[in-house]
């Protein structure tokens, strides 16, 4: 198997695309953040001490999707497009799913950017109501989906 993130000498190198065609891409990730069912509701009803969770963890999670490059050490820098961070409560199960639609026109994708997004706005939560719950969990963050480039489309089966 080639590694494309190592150079001739073993170290790490940063892949060039220069040669890459650009084309439209999006990269869909989802997770998870498991909450005492006292945290979800307070949540849910805006009572949280340090404020409007969800609208914190959106602007988080954009803002991580943004900065991926200055995280991740072979990430690209990307000129992103679009990104959109959803959050779903799901009060039977006692958590918050949340997804992050990301999107650019260039020569690589921007997997990476939707899985920091979900991942940072999964510790934002956290952080937000770290006071009153310690034992959430975050988990279950994956790529659903990526479109674009030479590989062309992958859809994960949820």
């Amino acid at each position: 198997m080639n590694l494309t993130h190592i150079n001739e000498e073993g170290r790490a190198r940063m892949v060039d695309v220069s040669d890459k065609d650009e084309t439209k891409r999006e990269a869909v990730a989802i997770g998870s953040i498991y909450m005492k069912s006292e945290t979800l509701r307070r949540i849910h009803e805006g009572t949280i001490k340090k404020g409007d969770v969800l609208a914190v963890a959106q602007v988080a999670g954009i803002m991580a999707a943004k900065n991926t490059s200055h995280m991740i050490p072979m990430c690209h820098p990307i000129m992103i497009t679009g990104c959109d961070i959803s959050f779903s409560l799901d009060f039977e199960n006692s958590k918050i799913d949340i997804k992050a639609v990301v999107k650019t026109v260039g020569q690589t994708g921007v997997e990476m950017e939707a899985l920091t997004a979900v991942t940072v706005a999964a510790l934002t939560i956290y952080d937000m109501c770290k006071a009153i719950d310690r034992d959430m969990v975050i988990s279950e963050i994956m790529l659903v989906k990526k479109s674009g480039g030479k590989s062309g489309l992958y859809e994960r089966e949820v």
